[in-house]
């Protein structure tokens, strides 16, 4: 080992570091995508991050011993410029169209971050970088709570009521929920598929949490008229 240490040079030791750090940085992303079961997880962020690294490490000293050549015009930014672009396609296979639903983009973010934090090191922006990690973990981490609190309380509750034909206006339903009634965004009454002789009121609510939806089955489930209150 020793005999190898004196054929690399102190510099090549420093650009080793920088990859080894991007690896440690690229993993702390990572760990956070790999704790919800994404595919793209722990490896996926070290291999883009070290990845990105290397092309900066490339991009900034891979072609020393071209430059001041005659009739050589180089531009070293351009390798590490076009990893911006490139890790777009990526991040676009970890992107899933569920029905209705996208899911994935934050982690194709992700990806795109710890391609920035690999460049970053292999810039030698060590602070930087290591600044970006603690940001963007907070982010994955601690805003997630507030953000699934925020889309539970617009999310839209749906609640199904069935009821003898006739015997439920909506000036009864409103008065059972009270000052909740406002939320109330759809309103359809038809006649009950399941069971004949019944009548199926269907509303959808918004912007109310769980309990106030519990309340609000519990207050319909005790008028008179109702016979069952399901919740789809």
């Amino acid at each position: 080992m020793s005999q190898w240490a004196h054929l690399v040079a102190p510099q090549d030791w420093m650009l080793v570091l920088r990859l080894f750090v991007a690896a440690i940085l690229g993993s702390i992303v990572g760990a956070d995508r790999e704790r919800l079961v994404w595919a793209a997880g722990l490896r996926t962020h070290m291999l883009v991050c070290v990845g990105a690294c290397l092309f900066m490490i490339v991009s900034s000293f891979g072609f020393a011993d071209i430059l001041g050549t005659s009739n050589v015009v180089l531009d070293p930014s351009r390798v590490a410029a076009q990893v911006v672009s490139g890790i777009g396609f990526l991040g676009a296979g970890s992107i899933l169209l569920r029905g209705e639903v996208v899911r994935g983009l934050t982690t194709a973010a992700s990806l795109w971050t710890v391609a920035a934090i690999g460049l970053a090191v292999g810039g030698g922006l060590y602070v930087q970088a290591v600044a970006a990690t603690v940001v963007i973990l907070l982010i994955l981490a601690g805003i997630k709570p507030l953000e699934e609190r925020f889309q539970q309380h617009h999310r839209m509750h749906e609640l199904v009521l069935q009821t003898e034909p006739g015997q439920l206006s909506i000036s009864a339903l409103e008065t059972a929920i009270g000052y909740r009634a406002r939320r109330i965004v759809r309103y359809v009454a038809r006649p009950s598929e399941e069971t004949s002789g019944l009548e199926e009121i269907s509303i959808t609510l918004t912007r109310l949490s769980h309990k106030d939806v519990e309340d609000i089955e519990r207050d319909l489930g005790r008028l008179a008229a109702v016979k069952k209150v399901i919740r789809p």
